[in-house]
């Protein structure tokens, strides 16, 4: 059988507008293996994981495992730990980092208000500050959920590690198993799909230099899909790559068809109408899936610059 990424690259099925949904990124460092629910199957605590999945629930927050590319011996539990916590909604985008020896401690963190913005508890509770060191690229090798993300995204690790690119961390899932290699780069989050190495170094340059590389990109993880989509759109049409410049403030309607308001920092607008569609023909969702499907793909077909006073309209 193909290999779903396979599948979905001969098939030019598009990456807009698929990025998993975070306003806060918490990581924790977590080495070995891992299992496909890696928070309650890798050498954390399941109690733990499923304390930190629970606490998570509604806020906004996204908990994953992170751990350094290489060959991956079995330690055990690591006696220090680095955590990062990160929030990627434009006007507070910051990256905090932290190290612990006790990971039972991210249960006294106020995950709401890391969710909305608030990253007062991450330095209360672990000591954690700005993290000084730049932006981090965070590429999904799990596969236990799916063994292309093994295959693709563990040599991207790897060959990005050895050429010198800065805070690289294979993560545990990012979603969209047949765009893999997948890669996440914090603090914005934008999320890229079928990913190199020149595209993630450049999205990294990008990071620290506060803009958005658009090859591959799939959408920054504080909005929705279709304000994913609706961004990049708006970014493409305006040529606009300033990573802070556009926010999605209104969405209306629902599947399939929405009108997304974006919003430009300098106070233009766009009205941008997206529709579900489904990716035709059927292919694997991912390798381990028991039946074809058709995933939902987000379809821009308007983007409109509009005046203030037509909102109202």
């Amino acid at each position: 059988m193909s290999r779903c990424t396979t599948v979905s690259r001969s098939l030019d099925e598009p990456v807009s507008g698929t990025a998993a949904t975070a306003a806060t990124w918490l990581l924790l460092e977590q080495p070995g293996p891992w299992g496909a629910k890696a928070l309650t199957s890798s050498h954390l605590d399941p109690a733990l994981g499923r304390a930190l999945e629970a606490a998570a629930e509604g806020t906004g927050v996204r908990v994953a495992l992170v751990r350094r590319p290489g060959r991956h011996a079995d330690p055990g539990r690591p006696s220090v730990r680095h955590v990062y916590a990160a929030h990627c909604v434009p006007g507070n985008v910051w990256l905090h980092s932290a190290t612990t020896r006790d990971p039972y401690a991210l249960l006294d963190l106020d995950l709401a208000g890391l969710g909305a913005g608030d990253p007062r508890s991450f330095g209360t509770v672990l000591g954690g500050r700005r993290h000084p060191d730049g932006p981090l690229a965070l590429v999904c090798t799990n596969g236990k959920r799916d063994r292309c993300c093994a295959l693709l995204g563990r040599p991207l690790a790897d060959e990005l590690s050895t050429s010198g690119a800065h805070d690289v961390w294979e993560v545990t899932h990012l979603g969209g198993h047949r765009f893999a290699p997948t890669v996440l780069v914090l603090p914005y989050g934008y999320a890229y799909g079928r990913a190199d190495v020149r595209t993630v170094e450049a999205a990294l340059r990008g990071a620290l230099e506060g803009r958005v590389v658009l090859d591959g990109c799939r959408g920054c993880s504080a909005w929705e899909r279709p304000g994913q989509a609706a961004e990049l759109a708006v970014r493409s049409t305006a040529r606009e790559d300033a990573a802070g410049a556009l926010s999605v403030v209104r969405t209306e309607g629902g599947a399939p068809r929405w009108q997304v308001t974006v919003a430009h920092a300098d106070g233009r607008r766009w009205r941008v109408t997206v529709v579900q569609g489904a990716s035709l023909p059927p292919r694997p969702e991912s390798c381990g899936a028991a039946v074809l499907g058709t995933p939902a793909r987000m379809d821009v077909v308007a983007v409109r610059e509009v005046r203030p006073t037509a909102l109202a309209s």
